[in-house]
């Protein structure tokens, strides 16, 4: 079965008509959403979105230009130079004098040299423009930081499971049949997609062109699709698929599976140096706390791949059980998380104590516990909890210390004011 509409690509075909059709967004296309506002008020300020690939920024771009009746003038960063920019800006002088505004669209904008930006810029500043660009790269690294300066950066979410499926069930609306998969097949769809729907139309296109005689699950979905895609495609999205999988299970403390992806990864021949770094990260994203071996485990592992070269297999594979069999926790990165977040709106805040301050600090181990007791944090965020660990593992010994610590800050504080 191929597509419908003579052959029209899946991922055309299913393209949003509207930004209500956008999944995964609802914080900028939703009714309270900032891209919604600029619809009501029909003025599109300049804005750079920063997400993943199939997180939908493209169809974002034309659907905005598209509702409040601004041309699209879309570029590639990655395949157009500065004659390409001229020839698109004069483009957009022509449809000025006409009286219709432009929207420039600038793809992957984190390719433009330096000179291609400052080019731009002066036609946004004056407003001769309407700027949307899309980077999957941090705009603070890749943006010069006078256009970046007369941008917002509105962040979009790699599609989680629920938007995932979403796409799913439009595109079975779509071709009027329900797509033959079983349960576990298609959760594992929607986990090879990982968290890119532009890739999961993808997917289910290739599987359409092998329809079963039956609905099929997990295992034969793998056979399937293998046979319509590439063996390995080094930092392409099976790479990614297949190391999502490995995280996937190792997150769900399925033993068997992650044995399987980490086994898929090393049959293609991803290096073992990149295995051994993805098993690092869930070690600190996953674990964390609950088991602190695990990073002493991975790193190990690290170790052993780089003396014994492809002999190390043997340590990720016991890395990957221990992982697997660890105590589970994401408390320590979303702890991170959030206090970057706090300090990246907070910015101005100072020190309680300078340096030199001898007088209002005391050191800790010149009292009793080695606790003086003093708060830290600057007074407009004494109440932020940033860190709350869970009764699993060795958290559950954390959330003794840090109750330890808290019984002797109040004793303090309750001893300072009976004074």
């Amino acid at each position: 079965m191929t597509s419908p509409h003579l052959g029209q690509p899946l991922a055309d075909l299913m393209r949003p008509t509207g930004l209500e059709q956008i999944v995964g967004q609802n914080h900028l296309v939703g009714s309270n959403g900032v891209l919604q506002r600029m619809v009501a008020t029909k003025h599109i300020l300049s804005h750079i979105l920063w997400g993943p690939t199939g997180s939908g920024k493209t169809s974002i771009a034309r659907l905005l230009a598209a509702a409040v009746g601004y041309a699209y003038v879309p570029l590639s960063a990655a395949s157009s130079g500065i004659g390409d920019l001229r020839k698109a800006l004069k483009e957009v002088h022509r449809l000025r004098e006409l009286g219709t505004p432009s929207l420039v669209f600038i793809d992957e904008c984190h390719r433009w040299s330096k000179s291609q930006q400052d080019a731009i810029l002066p036609l946004v500043e004056d407003g001769t423009i309407t700027l949307i660009a899309a980077t999957t790269e941090n705009p603070s690294y890749e943006v010069n930081r006078a256009l970046l300066s007369r941008c917002r950066v509105y962040r979009l979410h790699s599609l989680n499971d629920y938007a995932l499926e979403e796409i799913l069930q439009r595109t079975e609306v779509c071709l009027g049949k329900s797509l033959p998969l079983q349960l576990d097949a298609r959760i594992m769809l929607r986990n090879m997609a990982d968290g890119d729907g532009r890739y999961l139309l993808n997917l289910i296109e290739d599987l359409l062109l092998v329809p079963p005689d039956s609905p099929i699950n997990a295992d034969a979905l793998g056979e399937t699709l293998s046979r319509h895609m590439p063996a390995y495609d080094k930092g392409g999205r099976l790479h990614q698929a297949l190391i999502s999988a490995l995280q996937k299970s190792i997150r769900g403390s399925d033993t068997n599976a992650a044995l399987y992806w980490l086994s898929r990864l090393l049959i293609v021949g991803v290096p073992l140096e990149i295995i051994a770094r993805r098993l690092l990260a869930i070690a600190l994203e996953d674990i964390g706390m609950a088991d602190t071996q695990a990073l002493l485990q991975a790193i190990a592992a690290k170790d052993a791949v780089e003396f014994l070269g492809p002999l190390g297999e043997t340590a990720l594979a016991q890395c990957t059980i221990y992982l697997c069999t660890a105590p589970k926790s994401n408390k320590l990165s979303l702890a991170l998380s959030l206090a970057k977040e706090k300090a990246l709106q907070t910015s101005n805040l100072s020190p309680l104590y300078t340096p030199t301050d001898n007088t209002r600090y005391h050191n800790d181990h010149n009292f009793p516990n080695a606790f003086a007791g003093q708060p830290h944090l600057p007074v407009e965020l004494a109440k932020c909890i940033f860190y709350q660990p869970v009764e699993r593992g060795f958290e559950r010994e954390v959330i003794r210390r840090l109750s330890y610590w808290d019984r002797l800050r109040k004793q303090r504080m309750t001893n300072e004011g009976n004074k």
